[in-house]
């Protein structure tokens, strides 16, 4: 299955690397985008081993979502593959969508 991935989703994911590494923790910005990476790649083998995202309003199933490493990544499964929309820290207050 194709993992394409929303411009939003890349920018978030791009500000939290580059959020980390201005910190100086430059080895935990490479584990955090290697593990978050890692977990998207297993989805085209299994696309609904994520529960459902809990904040999408009216969600008929295909929604779904995971939290690694305090970052909580949404995506959504379609017929034609896997569409990547969020990328966000899990302190961050979240708004139903």
């Amino acid at each position: 299955m194709e993992i394409k991935w929303n411009k939003a989703a890349i920018s978030e994911l791009m500000g939290a690397i580059n959020f980390i590494e201005e910190n100086e923790f430059y080895s935990y910005a490479v584990e955090v985008e290697r593990n978050i990476l890692s977990k998207i790649r297993s989805l085209s083998k299994n696309p609904l081993q994520y529960p459902l995202d809990k904040y999408k309003r009216q969600n008929k199933g295909n929604y779904r979502a995971f939290e690694i490493n305090s970052y909580r990544i949404s995506y959504r499964v379609q017929k034609d593959g896997i569409r990547i929309l969020r990328v966000r820290h899990t302190s961050r207050r979240i708004r139903k969508y």
